[in-house]
């Protein structure tokens, strides 16, 4: 392949990823602001954020199967197609239910588009080139996620919270440009199995009635509706593991959950990813309803989180590969905890220099000790074969982990005050959501204590 068109792969996949990551995080800050402008309650901006991340996280391993079967080029342009026409969507919505809608179809443009940009990397490089592609890949991605909740904020306060989702605009144009005029196709060569249709549409739905549940149980846990929903979720979740051991092109190949050292990994993602997408989801309102932040300042609040894991994490990858995942998963594990639980000290009066700040670069330390090992230990103990498959499942579960704990928390803040969000009124519900996932991350370190050690997949 000429060496513009590996060039023009690069920059469309980085410019793609970064829609994706500027999303999640810009998107966050701005949350306060759409609620009062759409008069919207605490149910709805629940959904505006697990919408996206709901048809995300159950199809993205969907997307790159679909993509190595129909041609990567095609899926790429037709995510970011639908990512670009509902992200139009989201910034013209008139009323919550309508900006809902678009945030789902937005994340199944995602799950086409995020999965598809990695891969035409790897199709497009060699294998001794891959490897640099991927870094800058993998560099610029963090340098969009730091920044994505400042410009959210900035967005938000200068001109409109519409103007986060009009961004998008642009930079899709750009991608879509360089992938019609520049990109070359790629395709799967080998196995043409058809896609698991049936296995995806499975797990979407139970994750859907597990969350809509949960939601509604904010109201009452004992709603007989709710747990009724909650059950047939459930239910559909053990459905979608039977369709798994059956068919011949899984999108979720439950045998590499036979290494014990992939299992524990991802049971660890789950619940350190679960403990950070609902304390992140909720600081926000917290700064902005409860202690008055301007937009534009809650988001460079949270930047020490963000920087400190761009910053750190090659380090600690280091140390890892030295001594080996499991102490510094132990150790990662265990100071998130201490910055979940320093969040407990924001409230009306609170500076940010004794409350804010600690919390922030407290946790952000505990994920630069733990980010790397973790996908090590996860890419490790997978085979040769198997590292794409590994690699999207723990990208699905963490996404698993943010969806399911916002609608959680949710629970645990109303059964404080009534309302599903921080207020000033009612701040020990935002405390004790905070001691939650300081709970999750702990439960993380003690996790970690049963990794082998060293690591090694079977066959690599």
């Amino acid at each position: 392949m000429k060496s513009g068109s590996r060039v023009a792969v690069l920059v469309a996949a980085i410019i793609a990823s970064s829609m994706g990551m500027i999303d999640s995080t810009a998107v966050i800050v701005a949350l306060p602001v759409m609620q009062r402008q759409l008069h919207a309650n605490a149910a709805q901006m629940q959904w505006v954020v697990d919408g996206y991340l709901l048809f995300l996280a159950a199809l993205i391993l969907l997307g790159g199967a679909l993509g190595d079967r129909y041609g990567r080029r095609r899926l790429f342009a037709i995510g970011t197609w639908i990512f670009a026409l509902s992200s139009i969507a989201c910034a013209l919505a008139k009323d919550p239910a309508l900006l809902v809608i678009a945030r789902c179809i937005q994340g199944v443009g995602a799950a086409l588009m995020i999965p598809e940009s990695l891969a035409l990397i790897s199709a497009a490089y060699e294998a001794r080139e891959r490897g640099r592609a991927i870094g800058i890949w993998s560099a610029a991605s963090a340098v969009t996620m730091a920044i994505g909740p400042v410009l959210g904020g900035w967005l938000t306060q200068s001109f409109t919270w519409r103007a986060v989702f009009f961004i998008n605009i642009p930079l899709a144009a750009i991608v879509l440009l360089l992938a019609y005029f520049l990109v070359p196709e790629s395709r799967a060569e080998g196995d043409r199995s058809k896609p698991d249709l049936l296995g995806s549409a499975c797990v979407t739905i139970a994750l859907g009635l597990v969350v809509i549940a949960l939601i509604q149980m904010q109201r009452s846990l004992a709603d007989p509706l709710s747990l009724s929903i909650l059950g047939a979720g459930l239910a559909l979740f053990v459905a979608f593991l039977f369709i798994e051991r059956r068919t011949r092109a899984p999108v979720v190949p439950l045998r590499l959950f036979g290494s014990r050292a992939f299992a524990i990994a991802n049971l660890y993602t789950l619940l350190i990813y679960a403990a950070l997408g609902g304390a992140l989801f909720f600081v926000p309102f917290e700064l902005i309803d409860v202690m008055k932040y301007a937009p534009t300042a809650a988001g460079a609040a949270l930047l020490p989180t963000i920087a400190s894991v761009a910053v750190l994490s090659p380090f600690s990858g280091m140390v890892a590969d030295r001594i080996g995942p499991r102490v510094p998963l132990i150790v990662g594990g265990a100071i998130a905890a201490v910055g979940y639980a320093l969040f407990t000290r924001l409230g009306v009066g609170a500076s940010y220099a004794g409350s804010v700040l600690p919390a922030t670069v407290v946790l952000g330390v505990g994920f630069a000790i733990l980010v790397s090992p973790l996908i090590s230990t996860v890419m490790g103990a997978a085979g040769r074969n198997d590292v794409g498959a590994a690699s999207g499942i723990n990208s699905a579960i963490s996404r698993v982990g943010n969806l399911i704990a916002i609608a959680a928390f949710g629970i645990v803040i109303a059964a404080n005050g009534g309302r599903a969000l921080p207020t000033a009124a009612h701040p020990q519900g935002f405390r004790d959501a905070m001691l939650g996932a300081a709970a999750l991350a702990l439960a993380g370190a003690v996790l970690a204590c049963f990794l082998q050690r060293p690591v090694r997949a079977e066959g690599s």
